[in-house]
């Protein structure tokens, strides 16, 4: 294993040397056009980020909670987090993406990919809405999700009961999903804050494993910030993701912006040599993005971040992860006019 770790990074250090010059075109796989109080900076400004920054396609989603300002609170929160009041699901996020992209010029919206979430995946009905949805938009939609389910202290502030990837009501919406060939963006914590094991994978797994016609992105393959403040570096992660990559070749990873430390860079910005090789190895299984929330100003800063450990990759690779495979996993009604 040493041996195999000096061969990497002797690898990675000729392979940068070599990318410095690259110009990365990106795909923004993970991004929210509101907060969580259902509110955006706009359109103009998320085209603007988007030029700034050489991003070419994002997937735009809402938030399918919105944060209660309680009756007690003198002032408003600023963040889902911000205090004890409770998280409500809320439909009407999707309405308020349709409207943005509707709003949009027909050269533009081709670049820009909606992704439905406003349900409750609680609710055995859920279905039942988003086919409702797919009807009065048809074409409209490009994917499910983001969908919250294990989700630190959000999921304590949710109104009803904790949220399971493999519920009942989920494995109705995966169906659907199958049928209407949309792929399916779940929040899934690994484990919680305090337990050093997978202590959740099951949840994630089991629809993998029973829904092998769907496309499912696992959003930041499974980990938070919140639980690297408490646990740091899972040492166990990578070896749970090559297995589930192995296992699953309906899996697809979104390398947002919690797994790029500790895991993809160390503080010095040098790529993880193991986490390098994992890439390499499934080239077409990984994808980026920024996670930004309503406010679009950080969305280049985000993405560039990535792009130590975009230069450690092999060029072609490296382009692949950055743009084109979120591209890939869109309908396939959808992938002949993004690749245009």
């Amino acid at each position: 294993m040493i041996l195999l770790r000096v061969t990497l990074a002797l690898l990675l250090g000729a392979t940068t040397a070599c990318a410095l010059a690259r110009d990365y075109r990106y795909s923004d796989a993970h991004l929210h056009y509101v907060d969580f109080f259902q509110e955006s900076a706009g359109m103009d400004e998320l085209l603007a980020a988007m030029a700034a920054a050489q991003v070419e396609h994002v997937m735009l989603a809402g938030i399918p909670v919105a944060k209660k300002w309680h009756e007690d609170e003198p002032k408003r929160p600023r963040y889902y987090a911000g205090d004890d009041a409770d998280v409500y699901w809320y439909s009407a996020t999707d309405t308020l993406i349709a409207h943005a992209y509707k709003q949009l010029p027909a050269e533009q919206r081709k670049r820009i990919h909606p992704f439905l979430s406003g349900f409750n995946p609680n609710d055995k009905n859920a279905d039942a809405h988003i086919r409702r949805m797919l009807e009065l938009d048809p074409d409209l939609w490009q994917g499910i999700g983001e969908v919250f389910t294990r989700h630190d202290d959000l999921t304590a502030l949710m109104q009803g009961d904790v949220p399971r990837a493999n519920n009942e009501a989920m494995a109705r919406v995966y169906h659907l999903a199958a049928e209407y060939d949309l792929p399916v963006m779940l929040h899934a914590n690994i484990t919680s804050k305090r337990e050093r094991n997978p202590l959740y994978l099951a949840e994630i797994e089991a629809p993998l494993r029973n829904h092998p016609h769907v496309r499912f992105i696992w959003a930041h393959a499974g980990t938070s910030m919140e639980i690297h403040r408490h646990q740091a570096k899972l040492d166990f992660l990578l070896p749970t993701v090559q297995r589930m990559l192995e296992q699953y070749p309906n899996l697809y990873i979104d390398l947002s912006w919690s797994v790029l430390r500790p895991y993809l860079l160390d503080e010095q910005d040098r790529p993880d040599p193991e986490w390098v090789q994992l890439v390499r190895r499934f080239p077409a299984r990984f994808m980026l993005g920024s996670d930004v929330v309503g406010r679009f100003d950080s969305l280049g800063d985000f993405l560039r971040g990535f792009d130590p450990f975009l230069d450690a990759l092999p060029e072609d690779v490296a382009q692949r992860v950055a743009r084109d495979n979120f591209l890939a996993v869109l309908p396939r009604r959808v992938k002949v006019a993004a690749h245009r």
